[in-house]
């Protein structure tokens, strides 16, 4: 089983944070299929996901996210790729920037990429 462990510093505050962590959520909700569930604490906060192959959780407090995360077998082989773009979504969050539309983008860039097709602009 492969492991991902990302940190990310902030200033944001846990009000702020978690107004983040939410958006991230609605991200993996609607473009990873993973369940997640959010709880919400004094100091800190937890948010679980899920999904076939794939689990763990983003801490969320006033001065940064921790995820630690779990892959299985077929999701492993791509390990690197997988905490490449969850990075990349957590930056886009942190510079307050729409991660639904980074993730749409990206999709386009890679069916352009497989039909060989240039990306137009």
């Amino acid at each position: 089983m492969s492991r991902i462990h990302i940190t990310r510093e902030h200033s944001l505050g846990l009000a702020e944070a978690r107004k983040l962590a939410l958006r991230w959520a609605q991200v993996a909700r609607d473009h990873l299929a993973m369940q997640c569930t959010y709880e919400q604490g004094e100091a800190a906060d937890l948010l679980h996901f899920d999904r076939a192959g794939a689990h763990g959780q983003l801490q969320v407090t006033a001065t940064g996210f921790v995820l630690d995360a779990k892959l299985g077998l077929l999701l492993g082989a791509f390990r690197h790729r997988i905490q490449t773009e969850i990075v990349n979504n957590l930056d886009l969050l942190l510079a307050h920037q729409d991660p639904h539309a980074a993730f749409d983008e990206a999709v386009a860039r890679r069916a352009a990429r497989r039909s060989g097709i240039p990306k137009a602009g």
